[in-house]
Order: C-alpha cells, then structure tokens, then sequence
C-alpha cells in the first residue's frame, strides 16, 4: 500500500501497518501453539506404542481417512494434525516473505518451513523402515526444534520485541551469556535421551543423571538473572518461564517414571502412564522453547562487561 498524499493518509497507513503486525504476530502464535499440540500428539503415538498401527506413508491403509479406531486412531490422527501445522507454517512463511521487511526473520520462516517438511519426511521414514531407532530420536528432536522455531518467530513479531533492547551488562560469574547459550543445547540433549528411553535405544539412568544437570544449569541462569537484572522486564520474564518450565518437568518426570513402573505388567499401556508420559513431552517442548526464548533475550540485551 503506497501513501503519496498528506499527514491524515500518513497516519492511515502507519495505523493499518499497525494492525498487520499485530496480526501476523497474533497468526505466529497460533501456529506456535498448533505446533505445540503436533508434540503431544506424538506424544500420544508413542506412549500408546501406536507408531506401526498404520503400516504405510504417506497414505493410511491406502487412504486419504482409514476408519480411526484403536492404534489408527493416535497415528492417523498426529498425521493430520501434522498436514494441518505444514499448512500453517506455509502461510506463515509465505506471509514472513510478503511483508516482513527484517531479512533475516524472513529467512527464520522459510527456514521453519524446510525444517517442518523435513519433520514430515522423517515420520514417513519411521513407518516404513519400522520404527528405526536413530531416525525415531531425530524425528523427536525436530519436532522440537520445530516448535522453538514457531516460538521464536512469534517473540521478533511480538510488538515488545519492537520496543527495542534495553541493554545491560554481565558481570556475572559464570557469565550469563554462557549459561544462556549452554541452555538450549543441554536441554536439546536431554530430550534427545528422553526420546532414546521412550524408543527403547537404552536406559532411563542417562536421562536422569543429564535431568540433574539440565536442571541445576537452568536454576543458575535463572536465579542469575532474578539477582542481577530484577528491574528488567524481558530478562526477568525469560527467566522466570524457564525456570517454571523446569520446576514442571522435574515433577512431570518423576510422575512419568513411576506410572510407567507400576504399570509394566499391563498387556496394554494404562491411561496414568499415558497421560503423564504425554505431559512430561509436552513440559519438555515448552522448556526447550522456554530455553531459546531465553538465550534470544540475553544475547539481545546483556553485553559483556567491560574491564575496569
């Protein structure tokens, strides 16, 4: 839309680019927590042991719509929730290009958009090479990648995100900078070994012990930022989700892990083990995207401090 004319017009304009941000970013939310649910209907698929109740990809049985009951019912069903998020994200991406004027946030949704075709390819390949375990595993770690992505694109659209930085400078020990930047990485890996457990490559002691330290690393960053940084909006909000999100999947964890005890000798999967199983995925999606959200905010507004 191009103004040639005076202020009133000018103003019109600014009013209806406006509105358009506001949609968009309202839009990128909307595919985040669309995203969101594609993670707790894998979740559903694997707790319910339900990742072969339909033998062929991309079709079901043949069909655009097999008849949905038992396994079919978890599988077919994250198939088309994951058609309908691939279709989000294309709008999205398509809408990025059209009117962002941020290059590289542009790039961020064709970027997303790759990533979620990517996804789809591998949740073929699982059904057709029968649930192959390194495929599995870098199918659940995508998806989370996935959805840190969405999260992202919803923060640089978001009208605080605009507002501009408010820049401090670290002068913690060790340097919040690092601890944010080591966040995301460490929380990848342990949902990495979350998925292996869940996939059966090995056992659960590698994701409890690397739950410790993922913890411990997030209440530092956090409590470090709470300390240094009270007065900043963003760093303080950043910090306190992520360390809201940890202090869930703890307990989300521990509520999985002993469900699925004491429910093992059960020919079927119990619903206690399927619920909480699919919350502690869920908890673990939006602390991987809490993490990101974090090392975005801290890289935007902490410097390194300068020596005296």
């Amino acid at each position: 839309m191009r103004v040639w004319v005076g202020p009133p017009a000018v103003s019109l304009w600014v009013s209806w680019h406006s509105m358009d941000n506001i949609w968009l970013h309202r839009y990128a939310l909307l595919v985040a927590a669309s995203t969101l649910m594609l993670v707790i209907a894998g979740g559903l698929v694997t707790s319910n042991d339900a990742g072969l109740s339909v033998p062929d990809w991309p079709l079901s049985y043949g069909k655009l719509m097999p008849t949905m009951e038992g396994g079919i019912f978890y599988e077919h069903g994250h198939r088309m929730v994951a058609t309908t998020v691939g279709l989000l994200m294309l709008v999205l991406a398509i809408w990025l290009w059209s009117a962002e004027p941020r290059r590289w946030l542009r790039w961020l949704g064709a970027a997303a958009l790759g990533v979620v075709i990517l996804q789809g390819v591998l949740g073929g390949l699982t059904v057709l090479y029968l649930l192959p375990k390194p495929v599995s595993i870098a199918h659940a770690c995508l998806a989370q990648l996935f959805f840190s992505a969405t999260a992202a694109i919803a923060l640089f659209t978001s009208p605080g995100w605009k507002q501009g930085a408010q820049v401090v400078e670290d002068s913690g020990r060790p340097p919040l900078r690092w601890l944010a930047a080591a966040a995301p990485i460490s929380v990848l890996a342990q949902l990495a070994l979350g998925a292996a457990v869940r996939h059966k490559a090995f056992g659960i002691i590698p994701h409890v012990a690397g739950a410790m330290g993922v913890t411990a690393l997030v209440f530092l960053a956090g409590i470090g930022v709470l300390t240094q940084y009270g007065a900043h909006p963003a760093l303080v909000r950043a910090g306190r989700a992520l360390m809201a999100t940890a202090f869930l999947q703890v307990f989300a964890g521990i509520a999985a892990y002993i469900s699925r005890i004491t429910t093992a000798e059960s020919i079927q999967p119990e619903g206690v083990m399927v619920l909480w199983t699919v919350v502690h995925v869920a908890v673990g999606a939006l602390m991987m995207a809490a993490s990101v959200l974090f090392a975005i905010q801290v890289a935007r507004n902490v410097r390194r401090a300068v020596p005296v």
